[in-house]
């Protein structure tokens, strides 16, 4: 038997940064955690910001990674108050005049909470993208089905091509780490985020410590971004990945913020249904960040008009957990 959300705590400012500290345990491009929140004392209403200073321009020119990073944090606040006893109500671009407000979720809102969103919050913190090898083990149907679901339930649409598409897309991977390869920007932009040193090591409360690039690939090519870009990493090594990767396209009808929302929120749905479900996945954008090789990721038998992510879906080790910024970092309190 499913346990009942538990009953709304008062919502004070330690709740408050409570429900935070959840949301912003949600993946973003370069774990650059490009949010930031708000909390209106006099209306229990918390807006979440995008916080350019953390946007990557090269990268991310459109801002859509950006987006698809905050929405993560929108769904895993959404869960965090679900398991609280909160039924949030939430607005999504709610001033035309301000693009940088990206919701408000007033907390106070009326109604049950949402049982099916409170049972994924233990998945919040056990989450953590895994770059090392998986099994060689289809996914059951059934499991799936309950990731397609996820992502439907957020307007998005999570689809699993077939194995000749599949190669194709691990092509494409490869060719958009060529054409990265070639931008010297880009490449910066990631030399800026990355760091071979392990996050104890490095110090900081951001980007991805070489503790979570993995283990180098013997022989395959998964679609596993090598963030160590030549750099030594210490005590890495190399391994055989997986020859017949499971991999899901994760998309949307349009393609503007809103519906970058919707991805983001839908994206960490999935993920936290696939750690519910024993699974464990990596993420990888390169091929949807170059429009050149974005239109050919689609699958042309599916409906999918617009991929926003390529997950790579599996049963093996977890992943090593990024740094995450404190926060009295991301929270202002009115």
């Amino acid at each position: 038997m499913n346990a009942e959300p538990a009953k709304a705590e008062p919502l004070d400012v330690n709740t408050v940064k409570a429900l935070v500290a959840e949301a912003t345990a949600a993946p973003s491009l370069h774990n650059a955690q490009p949010w930031a929140f708000r909390f209106l004392r006099d209306t229990d209403v918390l807006r979440l910001y995008a916080d350019l200073e953390r946007a990557l321009p090269h990268t991310d020119p459109e801002n859509r990674g950006l987006h698809m990073g905050c929405g993560a944090a929108l769904l895993n606040l959404r869960v965090a108050a679900a398991a609280g006893g909160w039924a949030p109500d939430v607005r999504m671009l709610p001033d035309p005049a301000d693009a940088g407000l990206l919701a408000e979720v007033r907390l106070s809102g009326t109604g049950p909470p949402d049982g099916t969103l409170a049972r994924l919050a233990p998945s919040i913190q056990r989450r953590h993208s895994s770059r090392f090898p998986f099994r060689d083990e289809d996914i059951p149907v059934a499991t799936r089905e309950r990731l397609s679901e996820a992502a439907l339930l957020e307007g998005a649409e999570l689809f699993f091509p077939d194995p000749w598409h599949v190669r194709s897309i691990l092509e494409l991977v490869q060719d958009a780490e060529a054409t990265e390869a070639l931008a010297p920007a880009v490449h910066e932009e990631t030399l800026r985020w990355t760091r071979p040193e392990p996050s104890a090591a490095a110090g900081t409360a951001d980007g991805i410590p070489g503790g979570a690039f993995g283990p180098l690939q013997r022989g395959t090519s998964v679609p596993v971004r090598d963030f160590a870009l030549g750099r030594p990493v210490p005590g890495r090594g190399w391994a055989v990945f997986e020859k017949n990767p499971n991999i899901a396209l994760l998309g949307t009808a349009g393609d503007r913020p809103r519906d970058w929302l919707c991805a983001g929120q839908a994206l960490e749905r999935v993920l936290l249904q696939a750690t519910a479900d024993g699974l464990v996945a990596s993420l990888t954008s390169q091929p949807t960040e170059w429009p050149d090789i974005r239109w050919a990721v689609r699958d042309p038998v599916s409906a999918m008009a617009n991929v926003q992510m390529v997950i790579r879906l599996g049963y093996g080790p977890q992943g090593v957990a990024s740094p995450r910024r404190p926060v009295t970092d991301v929270l202002d309190v009115r």
